[in-house]
């Protein structure tokens, strides 16, 4: 037996595939994610007679690998071509503001798709659903009470130092109760297959329409190997989430007018606005579309003004409201701010939030979610230095060149300083950076990323590229909802750990198996 497309397909060393196993005695994954011995069922004996040493189908995926082992070079390099076009005339696109080249890019698609097993899905679903519990506790008391801030479980200093963090708020409780209606975490699955949170996203989370529009695209390029896989749906993610804006209106779900609030066709994420609100079958506002009277949210239309009871936000909170925040805002709305805290309209995501998914507050997570919820914590994380503190800042500014540094508020992948892959010049900087501004940064010991089969048109075959995961989070009323699927992002250089879009990365559809 061949092992078809795969063949002469090797990871790089000490990396964990999510596809293919290693040599015998190599780490495999649990049902949990993490790493353990291989055992009965797993051994050299049943890997194909013709397979090169020790590389084989992972025993969990081994049915839906074989079918994708099976396709044949021309047919994946046709649906990766067929998919190149369709998304070109769709016109699926971001925004990529530094490349001179141009702002407008179609975001690649790799048609081999990313598998999740039942099991491991479900101990994200734990996961994940635990960790937006805990950031939603911790939401909730910094605004209110704070508490955790009286205890020193979370150092005052650096909340109420956090730039997102927005001390108007206090006291002020959102409609519906919900403060994270919409999150993307990021999760990397290190070189021992254990899936370790890298970052939260939990104001304006994009990249779903990438999910929706590369299931699309497996079910148009390879319908065939869709079909036999069974894997489950990702398609309802739109009514799901008008269902989940709905439940947090200060009026009843069937009384409810609920709106997608774009800045616009300069913002990198508008085909996100556009599509979304065309799936839940909402109006795409603009700024000028809505305004307020007497604490009450309305939109412009054709008969009229009309109240609006929910607003889906893709505007960043500075410009959300000149009167409140940023006065210099031409994207805001006047007063919304001010309907907001009267509970007369609900925001997802809530006003604030940006200070829960600071990366210097991530390095307190655990602790958050132990305080709250009185739990040891499902997914673990990646080690953080906070460089306020001073024993974390002398160890990072000694060990730059093993260090991934971050800077707190930046995303995308800018304000990052890799530090095996970088220059000495790029580390002086970042240690005059750190120095001058501590509060801004943290660092991680690089994590060896997961690597995932990728269609190379150059070579025509496949080849290893490092992949991370976003899945959705869902909360309404009723609690929360994970997509069983999510965001596969692919770093599409030979070698790179970065699969930002805005960085050169690219995508895959994400299968979650039943």
């Amino acid at each position: 037996m061949s092992l078809g497309l795969l063949e002469g397909y090797t990871p790089p060393a000490g990396t964990y595939d999510e596809l293919v196993c290693g040599a015998a005695g190599a780490a495999e994954p649990s049902a949990n994610g993490a790493a353990e011995p291989s055992g009965a069922g797993d051994s050299p004996a049943d890997a194909p007679a013709d397979a090169p040493a020790g590389v084989r189908p992972r025993p969990e995926h081994k049915r839906v690998v074989d079918l994708i082992a099976g396709c044949g070079g021309p047919e994946i390099e046709r649906a990766h071509a067929r998919a190149s076009e369709a998304l070109r005339r769709q016109g699926v696109t971001f925004g990529v503001y530094a490349d001179a080249r141009g702002t407008e890019k179609i975001f690649p698609f790799c048609p081999v798709p990313r598998l999740v097993s039942a099991a491991d899905f479900a101990h994200l679903e734990r996961g994940l659903e635990q960790r937006l519990r805990g950031l939603s506790a911790f939401l909730d008391d910094v605004y209110g009470e704070q508490r955790i801030l009286d205890s020193g479980v979370v150092p005052r200093e650096l909340v109420l130092g956090a730039k997102q963090f927005m001390p108007q708020l206090r006291g002020i409780r959102p409609a519906g109760g919900v403060r994270i209606h919409i999150a993307g975490i990021d999760l990397v699955r290190d070189g021992d297959g254990c899936f370790r949170v890298l970052e939260d996203n939990l104001r304006t989370p994009s990249g779903v329409s990438y999910v929706l529009v590369n299931r699309a695209l497996t079910k148009r390029t390879l319908p065939a190997l869709y079909e036999e896989a069974r894997i489950r749906r990702v398609d309802h993610y739109p009514a799901k989430l008008a269902e989940t804006l709905r439940s947090v209106s200060p009026v009843a779900p069937e009384d409810t007018t609920a709106v997608v609030l774009t800045p616009g066709q300069y913002n990198s994420a508008y085909f996100e606005h556009g599509f979304l609100a065309l799936r839940m079958g909402l109006e795409l506002a603009h700024p000028g579309d809505l305004f307020v009277d007497g604490d009450i949210a309305y939109v412009r239309t054709t008969r009229g003004p009309r109240r609006v009871h929910v607003i889906y936000r893709r505007i960043d909170d500075d410009f959300l409201d000149p009167e409140a925040f940023n006065p210099d805002s031409l994207l805001g709305v006047r007063g919304l701010a001010r309907a907001y805290a009267a509970g007369n309209v609900a925001l997802a995501n809530a006003l604030g939030n940006g200070v829960a998914d600071d990366k210097a507050i991530y390095a307190f997570v655990p602790e958050i979610i132990r305080y709250y919820l009185g739990e040891e914590v499902i997914l673990p994380q990646v080690d953080t230095y906070v460089c306020l503190r001073d024993a974390d800042r002398k160890y990072v500014l000694e060990n730059l060149a093993s260090l991934v540094v971050k800077a707190v508020d930046e995303a995308g992948g800018y304000g990052m300083l890799l530090g095996p892959q970088s220059t000495a010049a790029e580390r002086d900087d970042f240690r005059r950076r750190i120095e001058a501004e501590p509060r801004k940064y943290v660092a991680q010991p690089l994590v060896e990323l997961s690597t995932c089969p990728t269609w190379d048109a150059a070579t025509q075959r496949l080849a290893p590229r490092r992949v991370d995961l976003r899945p959705y989070v869902l909360t309404g009323r009723e609690g929360p909802w994970v997509l069983p699927g999510g965001l596969t992002r692919v770093a599409l250089v030979e070698g790179s750990y970065v699969v930002n879009s805005s960085q050169g990365g690219g995508s895959k559809d994400t299968w979650v198996e039943r």
